[in-house]
């Protein structure tokens, strides 16, 4: 949850229709996530069913809803899907099972805290924070960027629609009431809210 400095000046509420006008922010931080690294990674996958992003800093959704994100030319950051409660990444992680096959496990629960960022003016939400320009035409779905915002580091993936702008970002799970609450700072003059994940569609 966010501060009460935060709360003083960005509302609760669910995602009401239309909401897209307004600029939401809903933590995603408990919905499993799972790296892998290494040059037989990108054939493991494969062959678990994943379709993956043909370039680096590209990232897919599956059919099933979670995602896939190619982070260089043989990692791989998997994102759960709200669908199943990130059951199929959750399984993922827990089936791997180390062996001689250049293909590593990345746990990405502890160490990485998860933020959606939704609405029309997310990019000039993220521009107060981060020098990259995010803004569509730069940055379009599928786009992943690797970079800093608020003095930290951070990914930036593009996972949103024409009808629906959505940023997934991704940092150290340590700095997650400090970027949270720059991140409502930011929000404030867009009408920003936080949403409750179960709230999200």
């Amino acid at each position: 949850m966010s501060s009460l400095n935060a709360e003083n000046h960005i509302g609760r509420a669910p995602l009401a229709h239309g909401g897209l006008q307004q600029c939401t922010l809903a933590d995603l931080t408990e919905v499993p996530r799972v790296g892998f690294r290494g040059q037989q990674s990108a054939d493991y996958l494969q062959a678990r069913g994943f379709d993956l992003p043909q370039a680096a800093n590209r990232a897919l959704t599956q059919a099933d809803a979670c995602h896939v994100a190619r982070l260089s030319q043989t990692e791989y950051l998997l994102l759960g899907s709200l669908r199943d409660g990130g059951e199929r990444i959750a399984d993922e992680e827990a089936r791997w099972e180390l062996d001689h096959s250049a293909h590593y496990l990345l746990p990405r629960q502890d160490s990485h805290a998860w933020l959606q960022l939704s609405g029309v003016c997310i990019a000039q939400v993220m521009a107060k924070l981060c020098g990259v320009d995010l803004r569509p035409q730069s940055f379009a779905p599928g786009a992943v960027a690797q970079t800093s915002a608020a003095r930290i580091n951070v990914i930036v993936i593009n996972l949103g629609s024409q009808g629906l702008p959505t940023f997934q970002i991704l940092f150290d799970r340590a700095s997650l009431e400090y970027f949270k609450d720059a991140l409502l700072d930011a929000m404030a003059e867009f009408d920003g809210q936080v949403v409750e994940i179960q709230a999200l569609d």
